[in-house]
């Protein structure tokens, strides 16, 4: 069954279609509202494109939804909007759908690259916003029935690795690589930046320059990185292997972290596996008209009236004939697109990169490319001293953020429940501590900036994963006394006003879940389930359950077990795990 909010659009849209002559399908909205059960906004909307006054089309709405079962009356308010409310007849007989979700996305798959740290340096805290704003996207899109291939797509290939190369050479220190492989690579990353920085400062160069740029007097020790760069570009046998261990080291460190997140990929499919396909991309460029030489440069030219915006050029291959991250990036679109067939590509990184996407995006579009293409970008996160940077080596580990959460979790869980056993105490520290520290990014609106502290990354009050983990637990234990008394989950027959609201709530689930899989803002979802356990707190403080007359007892018993499975169904979609009891 449609989803009712669907229902009503498609009955409005072919309603105005048939009094109007123009096709609307898809054209009418209906939403939740404070004003109403249901409020329909179409017809001021389409007033100008149909030249008629809002009224005269809100009329011909107000007679079509009134026809349908599920509404008891319609109304118009205002200049044109048109209030919808449900019959409680059906709300009562339709709630056991509140766990119905329409499969929008069958027959399509969609590519999605998410987390893509660089190899050879641990995952900090600023990695978690990919990893997790990702993850749960994937696991929305896959909810709503599309094909789904993460992709993780790491940073294993460039000038970095002939900079490691070389700092390997010069200062490994052999028992910190054993104990702590990840650890001692970035020392020697920034130990080569430092020592880069002091040969610039010797020959008189800006320190702050790009460290990468084509100039022929760089200091003698990135000359020596790229010479060995240029080797592993050839394939010498031992600056290949001391890349492969760059690249193992490296995965066992982040697979250890994933697992923690109960975060996992379908490919790993790093920047080296486009490695043969980018002259070849660069070629057909050229071939299609599309690229041009440009003082000794490949470039892909863009302009307004073809591209919808004038941008600068995106360079494909330099002068010294390397390539770049455009040039790999198209060749990955192109790979996606024929060997997945996917219908959208999704890929997540922070706003810093908002122009280059556009213009990659572009690129491809010149080359035939219809598929959708979405960058879905996220704001910085920052310390509060300022920018997180490599370079500079003030970084939080990841790890220790997610360490830190378990242990704080575990002291409360201890501090709050005595019965909890020392396993159990474990448990819910690792449960509660990681959950708290995903939805405290999850619940933000993704395009914002966001300063971090520990207190702000850990809370576990408020707006917060243990809140509604809480609440899901609280429904459990309630379940178990029902069991334990002989009562189970039946028809709804009283409909208190409470009991009306937290109806209405759980059948928005649908509505909300589809809304994150088409706009990729996870924060939509954890305002639902805000609102969801906020509405059934209320429900539970002002109604009796278990203690409830026998004959409203099971219809309330069947609320709350719907409430904590919409909950848990909810959470799961962001990648946080539920208890029984805490």
């Amino acid at each position: 069954m449609l989803p009712l909010t669907h229902e009503l659009g498609l009955r409005g849209a072919e309603a105005l279609s048939r009094a109007f002559g123009v096709d609307l399908t898809g054209k009418v909205q209906i939403d939740r509202s404070q004003k109403a059960d249901l409020q329909c906004a179409a017809a001021m909307q389409l007033a100008k494109s149909l030249k008629q006054p809002p009224r005269a089309l809100a009329e011909v709405l107000v007679k079509a939804l009134a026809e349908h079962p599920a509404v008891r009356s319609t109304d118009i308010a205002g200049p044109g909007f048109v209030n919808v409310h449900l019959a409680d007849g059906w709300l009562k007989d339709n709630v056991g759908q509140a766990l119905s979700l329409r499969q929008i996305g069958v027959g399509q798959t969609v590519v999605i690259d998410y987390s893509s740290p660089n190899v050879a340096k641990p995952m900090h805290i600023a990695h978690i916003r990919s990893t997790i704003i990702g993850d749960a996207i994937k696991r929305v899109l896959r909810a709503v029935g599309y094909t789904v291939i993460a992709d993780n797509h790491l940073g294993d290939w460039g000038t970095q690795f002939g900079k490691l190369i070389v700092a390997h050479r010069k200062w490994l220190d052999e028992s910190a690589f054993a104990h702590s492989p990840v650890q001692e690579l970035l020392r020697l990353y920034i130990m080569f930046t430092e020592q880069e920085k002091a040969q610039k400062i010797a020959i008189g160069k800006k320190v702050d320059g790009d460290a990468d740029e084509d100039d022929d007097d760089a200091p003698p020790l990135l000359q020596e990185a790229r010479a060995e760069l240029v080797k592993l570009q050839q394939g010498d046998k031992e600056n290949v292997a001391l890349w492969k261990t760059f690249i193992d080291v490296s995965m066992r460190e982040f697979e250890r972290v994933y697992s923690r997140l109960d975060v996992s990929f379908d490919v790993v499919l790093g920047e080296s596996f486009y490695n043969d396909k980018l002259a070849n991309t660069v070629q057909l460029l050229l071939d299609k008209g599309l690229a041009e030489e440009s003082e000794g440069a490949i470039v892909v030219r863009f302009d307004k009236a073809r591209d919808g915006e004038a941008m600068a050029p995106l360079i494909v291959q330099k002068k010294d004939g390397g390539f770049l991250y455009g040039t790999t990036d198209i060749a990955g679109m192109l790979y996606r697109v024929e060997h997945w067939r996917a219908s959208r590509v999704i890929i997540v990184t922070d706003d810093r990169q908002q122009l280059h996407f556009r213009q990659f995006f572009a690129a491809c579009r010149q080359l035939g490319v219809r598929t959708s293409m979405e960058h879905v970008f996220f704001g910085l996160m920052r310390l509060a001293e300022g920018t997180i940077s490599t370079r500079e080596g003030n970084l939080i580990g990841l790890e220790a953020l997610l360490d830190e959460a378990e242990r704080r979790a575990a002291v409360v869980a201890r501090e709050c429940n005595s019965e909890l056993t020392d396993s159990e105490v474990l448990e819910v520290g690792r449960v509660v501590g990681i959950g708290a520290v995903k939805y405290n990014d999850l619940s933000k609106d993704r395009t914002t900036l966001v300063t971090f502290t520990w207190d702000k990354a850990l809370s576990l009050t408020g707006n917060t994963a243990p809140y509604l983990q809480y609440a899901y637990a609280r429904i459990q234990s309630l379940m178990k006394k029902a069991a334990a008394a002989g009562v189970v989950p039946g028809a709804l027959v009283s409909f208190e006003p409470t009991e009306r609201v937290l109806v209405m709530t759980l059948l928005a689930f649908d509505d909300v879940v589809e809304q994150v899989a088409l706009t990729s803002r996870p924060h939509a979802l954890c305002e639902y389930l805000f609102e969801l356990a906020a509405q059934f707190s209320t429900f539970w403080s002002e109604l009796s359950v278990l203690k409830a007359e026998p004959e409203v007892r099971p219809g309330r018993l069947r609320l709350a077990q719907l409430t904590g499975d919409v909950l848990s169904s909810g959470l799961d979609l962001l990648g946080i795990g539920v208890l029984e009891r805490m």
